[in-house]
């Protein structure tokens, strides 16, 4: 026993309580360590979906979108701008975890990686110029120059079915769909193949002297690409749609982003 007024019993509690925040913290760190953080590779010049605002940083209705999703499933996102090009291929490298960028469902890919239920449909267009009395079958048939971004959907689309149609149009490729649409009201090219996505941010209060004057190809569903073994992030994302759509703020972002 020891005795009354000695200072170990007072050194015994101090320890002891240090022994009880140095487990706490030990705890703490291993549940940061242990918290998940997701990578999405985005086409940053892909609005309304995917852009970089004022601030620098990466937003559109996807970016806000994987956001909710991720606080709501409990894991961290960070986005990236990639090269459109070499996305799924990064993606496969692991430099990436995810594509959660209006990228489109097709069996080319879908021959590699493995997409979330789709979210999304978006329909192929043809643009000219506000002044322009060009029409759908002239930019196909009559041997004029169409822009489109390389390595979409539509690139592939339009290349494919060029011979088989007899069509005979030049392909110009871009880097994005709004750098085509640029050089389209630049005078440039004489027609843009665009989905309705940027072709709708294009036309959207004015912004840009283009119409619509037909569409090409059938619709597209968007879905989130992951690694073909990567089942739990795909459960994760596919819940986390469910119940963002079930959610009042999926109104909101569609009204916030001027997404149909």
């Amino acid at each position: 026993m020891y005795k009354t007024g000695s200072s170990f019993p007072r050194w015994g509690v101090l320890l002891a309580a240090a022994l009880v925040f140095f487990a706490g913290a030990v705890s703490t760190g291993k549940a940061l360590a242990a918290e998940k953080v997701y990578v999405n590779g985005i086409d940053a010049h892909y609005p309304p979906f995917a852009f970089i605002d004022e601030a620098g940083k990466p937003s559109g209705f996807d970016v806000d979108s994987m956001d909710w999703i991720a606080a709501k499933m409990g894991f961290k996102v960070k986005h990236e701008d990639m090269d459109w090009n070499t996305i799924v291929t990064s993606l496969l490298q692991k430099r990436i975890d995810m594509v959660c960028s209006g990228m489109s469902i097709s069996p080319e890919r879908q021959a590699v990686v493995t997409f979330s239920n789709p979210y999304y449909s978006v329909r192929k267009y043809l643009l000219v110029t506000s002044n322009s009395n060009l029409t759908k079958d002239d930019l196909l048939a009559g041997n004029k120059k169409l822009g489109v971004q390389s390595g979409t959907n539509e690139d592939l689309w339009l290349e494919e079915n060029r011979a088989p149609n007899n069509w005979n149009y030049t392909l110009s490729r871009y880097a994005s769909a709004p750098a085509a649409i640029m050089d389209l009201v630049n005078g440039r090219i004489d027609g843009a193949a665009v989905d309705s996505a940027p072709a709708d941010e294009a036309m959207g209060k004015g912004r840009q002297p283009v119409k619509v004057v037909g569409e090409f190809a059938e619709s597209d569903d968007f879905g989130v690409a992951t690694r073909n073994e990567d089942t739990e992030l795909r459960e994760l994302i596919n819940k986390g749609y469910e119940l963002l759509k079930q959610d009042p703020y999926w109104e909101e972002l569609k009204k916030k982003h001027a997404v149909q």
